[in-house]
């Protein structure tokens, strides 16, 4: 049994009286430890389908199923990380983890809590600005705390809606670096479950076992494509290669002419 099965998924809305599908039969399964990117054009419905994975949303047709269970709004088993940091203001960053592990974790004690959101923060090597708060700090360090707060949580799941895109192009290959280490993790753990939206291929390569391409106008499954290259993945390196270039053009191909079939335009060749 997968660890996360969408069957058939439908999502229909009403906007000024009409009706708008932003998603149609949509079907895919993601194992248990598995990174799966999910990519495409805007409009796509790439963050509508993470909206109902959290359980914030539901489906006009369709279901999920997580450990073989239907979602019934949000759960304790599902952490998410937005693009926009989404951490509170008037907490420092210490108590924006800590708020995070309070909610899926009632019985540890407050000392627990701020110890566990010190490791973190540790991790992603912030622990000496544990008492700034938000407005302190400079974006790709607020973000460096909700990537803290989402896996301090230790939430089976890790859903992630762009939460690179408003990040410049050095704190970004950082920030995607230290996510890859700490999914890895050292071995004695289980890997979590990551659902990745993102536009970029680059780091969709880097990141994912598994790449699901979608199509907008309605949203659906335009391919699944797994990524044939062996982990751990050395940036450098990879970039470098035939075989990485060759996977990249193939992506890019079906990217762009999944664009030109909606807009009437040529197919493209690489």
């Amino acid at each position: 049994m997968s660890k996360i099965e969408i069957k058939n998924l439908t999502v229909d809305y009403i906007e000024k009286k009409k009706s708008f599908t932003a998603l149609k039969n949509v079907s895919f399964s993601i194992e248990e430890g598995e990174f799966v990117s999910i990519i495409g054009s805007s409009g796509c419905g790439k963050s509508t389908l993470l909206s109902i994975l959290e359980g914030i949303n539901t489906p006009t047709k369709g279901e999920i199923l997580i450990d073989g269970e239907p979602i019934r709004g949000t759960s304790a088993d599902r952490g998410v990380v937005f693009q926009h940091y989404s951490l509170f203001p008037w907490m420092t960053a210490r108590k924006n983890v800590a708020f995070g592990i309070k909610q899926v974790n009632k019985k540890a004690s407050r000392a627990d809590r701020l110890r566990i959101a010190d490791e973190f923060l540790e991790k992603v090597g912030l622990e000496q600005f544990r008492n700034k708060y938000p407005s302190q700090l400079s974006g790709g360090m607020q973000q460096r705390v909700a990537i803290a707060r989402a896996l301090a949580m230790d939430t089976d799941i890790l859903l992630m809606d762009e939460p690179f895109g408003a990040i410049d192009a050095k704190n970004r290959t950082a920030l995607q670096e230290l996510l890859l280490k700490l999914w890895e993790g050292d071995g004695t753990k289980t890997r979590k479950t990551v659902v990745f939206v993102t536009h970029d291929i680059d780091e969709s390569i880097l990141l994912s076992d598994k790449i699901v391409m979608m199509t907008a106008n309605p949203g659906r499954v335009y391919r699944e494509i797994p990524v044939p290259f062996d982990r751990p993945r050395d940036r450098a390196r990879l970039v470098q290669t035939k075989e990485y270039t060759v996977f990249r053009n193939s992506l890019l191909a079906m990217f762009y002419n999944d664009i030109a079939e909606k807009i009437g335009g040529e197919e493209v060749v690489l």
